[in-house]
């Protein structure tokens, strides 16, 4: 079985190029012929927000991957389509995950499907993004029409594919497997004295990419809860700020939460993302709109409870009362669930769940089911 992944990958950056080396290094491990082809130009700069595209981690061994997508040149589509065209392989997987990739993609697509042999697949991070515009109406019909079926991380996601697949294409759900590659559960006074924490205080977390659905500022208004004072506890904040900083911190100061919010304004490498997930007693996500996240799966490989809001797909592998809370996307509903955690002594039980859960979330899940809808 020859398989070749185009989307994100090493050396960029974040959890869906992460996404892609893992399931490729997964295929690589059954024995499956992988290639992924990646982006050499994934953004023109002007439409980045964060400081670098770019991971300074190591590449993943034994994995080929090659440069060769250029975003926004139709003439680079078609030639990438045409290297992959002739060898032939027996599926192509697109990583899909915003309206802008959708012309690069169904071209490139197009292109391989004139030798009709192989298929190709979306999988589908986000149909749909958190900050919609004019374009997620008018782009997205033309990736679909070029997609010989899609594998959706939600049901969310998946029922986002439907409305736009008039042609009632193969199409299946998968959670979002375990990101498994950060390195392993360590004990807590270790990632504390690494970070250089105040080892009497316990800590909540708040991890990744800092944006408005993300909602951050429902978190810090959560925290001023009278209740929540009465704990040593404190906030990590680990994660670049996407959106402007100011209002934020302009919110902790009024709140008067400056000694009990930590801000970490970075992107954090992967080396280090296994302190912050040790170091903390739950992992809190209190988004305002959501397809998954990746956060819950780093979170699961670490045995960490989970607090989310009911909103996307958050809630469906996040068992209310198991492993953490699925609460409304308000300050108060966020505040009675980290009291309720910390007053009545949830931790234990709640990791004893996390244990139990996180079984369902292995990889082979994900390759097994591309391979049946191939």
């Amino acid at each position: 079985m020859k398989v070749i992944v185009v989307g994100t990958a090493h050396p960029y950056r974040g959890g869906i190029a992460a996404f892609t080396d893992r399931l490729a290094t997964e295929f690589v491990k059954e024995g499956v012929d992988i290639e992924v082809v990646t982006f050499k130009l994934q953004y023109p700069s002007f439409l980045f927000p964060g400081k670098t595209q770019f991971s300074d981690a190591k590449a993943p061994e034994d994995l080929p991957i090659e440069r060769k997508v250029n975003s926004i040149n139709p003439l680079n589509w078609i030639k990438v389509g045409n290297e992959i065209r002739k060898k032939n392989p027996d599926l192509v997987i697109f990583t899909y995950w915003m309206s802008f990739f959708a012309p690069c993609f169904g071209k490139i697509a197009r292109v391989i499907k004139r030798n009709r042999q192989t298929k190709c697949i979306g999988l589908i991070h986000n149909m749909i993004p958190h900050e919609k515009s004019l374009l997620d109406k008018l782009l997205p019909p033309y990736f679909i029409k070029s997609m010989d079926g899609f594998v959706a991380l939600s049901k969310s996601v998946l029922d986002d594919v439907k409305s736009l697949d008039n042609q009632e294409k193969p199409k299946c759900f998968v959670p979002h497997p375990l990101y498994d590659h950060f390195g392993e559960i360590m004990e807590r006074d270790e990632a504390i004295k690494h970070l250089n924490l105040d080892a009497n205080y316990h800590y909540m977390l708040f991890f990744g990419l800092v944006r408005a659905y993300k909602g951050l500022d429902l978190l810090i208004d959560a925290f001023a809860n009278d209740r929540l004072r009465n704990y040593p506890v404190k906030v990590i904040v680990a994660g670049e700020f996407y959106d402007d900083p100011k209002p934020y911190f302009e919110q902790i100061e009024k709140l008067g939460l400056q000694d009990n919010i930590i801000i970490v304004n970075q992107y954090i490498s992967d080396e280090d993302v296994k302190y912050y997930f040790n170091a903390s007693d739950i992992v809190v996500q209190p988004y305002k709109s959501a397809t998954q996240s990746g956060v819950t799966q780093v979170a699961y490989h670490f045995e960490k409870p989970m607090l989310v809001t009911n909103v996307g797909g958050l809630g469906e592998i996040i068992p209310n009362g198991k492993v953490g809370y699925v609460v409304e996307p308000n300050p108060s509903s966020i505040a009675d669930a980290l009291v309720d955690f910390y007053e009545n002594g949830r931790y234990n039980a709640f990791v004893k769940g996390v244990k139990e859960e996180k079984m369902k979330y292995q990889w082979s899940n994900m390759t097994d089911a591309i391979k049946q809808l191939l």
